[in-house]
């Protein structure tokens, strides 16, 4: 798990992990694999999701992919952002995507 943190990247308030989780995962299997790193560790927010992805070529290593946000829509779906153009929009908690851990 020190892999996926490396060394983290502050940005204001935050701290991201530097490397993506090696898989893409389902929304409750990220929130829990981001948990499981410890010490604060959790799944962004979509705000601060946002945020990376403006910040994506200074933090380097993210994928052309669907990243997941911790902020639910709806019972079943919940926010994602694609790392290629920076929509965001809800998707299916099962849908598998990219996980990067903050703090």
């Amino acid at each position: 798990m020190k892999k996926i943190i490396g060394n983290p990247i502050k940005s204001g308030n935050v701290e991201i992990a530097e490397y993506d989780f090696p898989e893409q995962m389902n929304w409750h299997e990220a929130k829990s694999a981001c948990a499981a790193l410890g010490d604060g560790w959790r799944l962004p927010t979509k705000e601060e999701l946002n945020e990376l992805y403006s910040l994506k070529d200074e933090i380097g290593g993210f994928a052309d992919a669907y990243y997941w946000s911790s902020n639910e829509y709806y019972g079943n779906n919940a926010w994602v952002q694609y790392f290629f153009s920076g929509n965001q929009n809800a998707n299916l908690k099962y849908a598998i995507y990219s996980v990067r851990a903050v703090r």
